[in-house]
């Protein structure tokens, strides 16, 4: 009984494992909800061994309107295997919506993020690759409610 508990906390210690993330990390995330995409210039900084900083600022529209918006989001990193990582973590967005070029509105939301990434640096290439969804609930402004998109991104690292 006593090999079966040691077996099982080994086995659970993997699978909580947590990634060592980059000090920094910048670049783009690509992506939207279908029907407003756009991309987005992202940066990530490291807050200790474990968890980090994101920040970014997005730009995207369709024909009948355009957004700025401001992202931040605190993330937990869980590493699957090797370079192979997990994230998630809640966050909010500052956003400035302008519809049909007459109508503008600011909107306020908060949320989270989850996805998976692969970091090439344990293959000593300095690229973050990423794909995740961010939903997010606005409360302020023009269409509040759920809203959600998946996203590519890649950073490079230093």
């Amino acid at each position: 009984m006593k090999k079966v508990i040691i077996i099982l906390a080994l086995m659970l210690g993997g699978l909580c494992a947590q990634a060592q993330v980059n000090p920094h990390a910048l670049g783009l995330r690509l992506g939207g909800d279908g029907n407003v995409n756009g991309a987005e210039i992202s940066y990530q900084q490291a807050l200790g061994g474990k968890n980090r900083l994101e920040l970014d600022l997005g730009f995207g529209g369709n024909k009948n309107q355009s957004r700025v918006y401001l992202a931040g989001i605190y993330q937990w990193n869980w590493n699957i295997k090797g370079g192979l990582n997990w994230y998630a973590g809640p966050g909010a967005t500052l956003g400035f919506y302008s519809y049909d070029n007459f109508e503008n509105h600011v909107n306020v939301g908060v949320g989270g993020q989850v996805g998976l990434e692969y970091d090439f640096n344990s293959m000593k290439a300095p690229i973050l690759l990423s794909l995740d969804t961010r939903p997010m609930w606005n409360f302020i402004g023009y269409g509040s409610g759920l809203g959600w998109g998946v996203a590519l991104g890649i950073r490079y690292t230093w």
